[in-house]
């Protein structure tokens, strides 16, 4: 491992209204994550084959740290940052460089487009304070309003959990 030069991780990326959605798609036991004003870090090493795994992100637009979270789902680690302009339009790039990094993948899972948030009132149907809840780090605020706090459980709809008509 030591002299093994550190490569980007697979980052998937999906963005609302008012959050920007990042899916390392490693997994790292105890990785190292640094979620700054205008990018993220990730470093970690990555169970199956011990490859070091490190990139820094430099985002589109700034981002407000201190509201922004992210947990370690075991084969992923998700992040979700709050946007500090809620009122501007959707990114064009999660970067400032107009070249796609080549590890860097759009979820389509997670993805909403900007009149889709307008159809379905904004969208923020998901609860960052219980995200933060189930990684130990509290929360801050209590149990008030959740209209605008976002969450992961509530993003994704599974297919498979509709009853298929018989075969003929």
């Amino acid at each position: 491992m030591s002299g093994e030069t550190p490569v980007p991780p697979p980052v998937l990326w999906a963005q609302r209204k008012e959050d920007v959605f990042l899916t390392f798609s490693v997994e790292s036991k105890d990785p190292t994550i640094k979620i700054e004003k205008d990018s993220v870090y990730f470093k970690g090493v990555n169970v199956p084959d011990n490859k070091v795994h490190e990139v820094t992100i430099p985002l589109y637009e700034t981002v407000i740290p201190e509201n922004s979270a992210y947990v370690n789902k075991g084969r992923c680690i998700e992040m979700v940052l709050r946007k500090e302009k809620k009122d501007a339009p959707y990114w064009p790039n999660l970067t400032k460089d107009k070249k796609k990094p080549h590890y860097l993948k759009i979820d389509f899972n997670k993805w909403r487009d900007e009149d889709d948030d307008d159809e379905e009132g904004g969208g923020n149907n998901y609860d960052i304070e219980e995200m933060l809840r189930s990684m130990g780090g509290g929360g801050g605020g209590g149990a008030g309003d959740k209209s605008d706090k976002p969450s992961f459980d509530d993003l994704e709809s599974d297919s498979d959990d509709e009853n298929l008509p018989d075969l003929e």
